[in-house]
């Protein structure tokens, strides 16, 4: 091996000559080796670095588009899922309306045929004893036929006997003629009884339809819900965000009362509620809860500080090894690797606390958020807000540079509830899932 090295890198001399002294430093086979091997490495590093650096140059440079654009997405999302809501909240309540405007007709349809059949039997047993007392007048009237005859044979043309006689037929014609006015109008109710029998029918019909239509649009509205809550729900309890609590604290933002979205009033006499008023409060409840879902999802950091597409994660949440003690130290956040000056957003709506140099931060931006939670972009490299400017989600508030305590260029980002740091990724990752 040394005979190798020997032909490859002969040992060489450099003499060193001064006024009063000569020396020379021995340039032996392996150590020619170790400069030659270190001097490759180097140039290797600096072709790679330089690419690197290149590629960052040039994406950069769509970075704040692109984060504009997901944000955009992100609040389209957010206002179709809001006119979906508004649409199916009309549509139901103008189904209610349809439902209880037929029910109240076939309440009315219902009194009506009530009545008709009332009057139908009191006709009926009205016309049973006209009839009965028709066949007993008939009966006198033949008997008195009879007894008139007699009593032309008997009596003289003009006594009593035979004026009374002339008449009865006159009082016969007005009681036949009585009798069936009255078997026409008994014709009539039956017949009118008949229609309203039929009209029942048809709206009985009808109002069976609509229960359908009422029942179809009431599972539309319940499944949408289900698809759009669900998965809010489920970002909240992932980010450890009690979605209950987080709600109630809305709610209490927002404590104004009136609207689409208010529940429907139901009787105060007693009565059960239906069970169309039942579902219909329950997905009135629950478009409520997703508006306060949509209103705690800006006010919640579920965005992310840079445009993950454009940058590399460095380093990540936890315990690891200070190069300058030797023991092991939290880091208390996400380190977001880029090009210098690259743009930094806040992650939700809030009030910059702090602007400003902050030892080991560098240049440091703080943001308070509702629910206790606070955020922090570090090792900047320009700070673009003022201590008390409300920002909103996506707002530039910095440019990623290496000030402070950091070995490179790069973002720090923590996430804090109630001061206690917690893995921003948790909330990174939890948003993506829904986004």
């Amino acid at each position: 091996m040394h005979a190798f090295l020997e032909r490859r890198f002969p040992e060489r001399r450099v003499f060193l000559k001064s006024d009063t002294d000569t020396r020379f430093i021995r340039l032996t086979s392996e150590t020619q080796l170790v400069a030659v091997t270190g001097a490759t490495l180097f140039v290797s590093w600096a072709i790679v670095a330089t690419a690197i650096v290149l590629m960052d140059s040039i994406g950069s440079g769509n970075f704040r588009d692109q984060a504009r654009r997901d944000q955009q997405v992100y609040q389209e999302r957010l206002n179709a899922l809001s006119t979906e809501r508004d649409r199916r909240a009309e549509e139901a309540l103008a189904a209610q309306d349809r439902f209880n405007a037929a029910l109240e007709q076939i309440s009315v349809m219902q009194s009506e045929l009530l009545a008709s059949e009332t009057r139908k039997r009191e006709l009926e047993t009205g016309i049973d004893v006209i009839q009965s007392n028709l066949l007993d007048t008939m009966r006198e009237r033949e008997t008195l036929r009879r007894t008139l005859l007699d009593l032309r044979e008997q009596t003289a043309p003009d006594s009593p006997e035979q004026v009374l006689a002339a008449t009865a037929p006159e009082q016969m014609e007005f009681l036949t003629e009585a009798l069936a006015e009255t078997a026409a109008e008994r014709d009539q109710i039956e017949a009118d009884a008949q229609s309203a029998l039929v009209e029942r029918d048809n709206l009985e019909l009808e109002l069976q339809l609509t229960a359908q239509r009422n029942d179809q649009i009431f599972r539309q509205l319940e499944e949408a819900m289900a698809i759009s809550v669900e998965p809010l729900n489920k970002m909240f309890s992932s980010a450890g965000l009690p979605p209950e609590r987080i709600l109630e604290q809305v709610r209490r933002g927002y404590n104004g009362e009136g609207g689409p979205l208010e529940p429907l009033s139901l009787s105060t006499r007693g009565e059960e509620p239906s069970p169309d008023e039942v579902r219909a409060n329950s997905l009135l409840h629950q478009m409520s809860q997703l508006n306060l879902y949509r209103i705690a999802a800006e006010r919640a950091p579920f965005s992310t500080p840079v445009n993950l597409g454009q940058v590399r994660q460095s380093s990540g949440f936890g315990y690891r090894r200070d190069p300058k003690t030797g023991g092991r130290r939290l880091h208390k956040g996400s380190d977001f690797a880029g090009a210098t000056g690259t743009d930094v957003f806040a992650t939700a709506d809030g009030v910059v606390t702090h602007a400003g140099w902050e030892n080991g931060y560098g240049r440091l931006v703080t943001i308070q958020h509702a629910f206790g939670i606070e955020t922090r972009y570090a090792h900047n490299s320009n700070i673009r807000v003022e201590v008390g400017q409300r920002v909103s989600r996506g707002d530039h508030i910095a440019d990623m540079g290496n000030s402070g305590r950091s070995t490179g260029t790069h973002l720090h980002y923590e996430v804090r509830v109630n001061g206690n740091p917690i893995n921003p990724m948790i909330y990174i990752k939890a948003a993506r899932n829904v986004f």
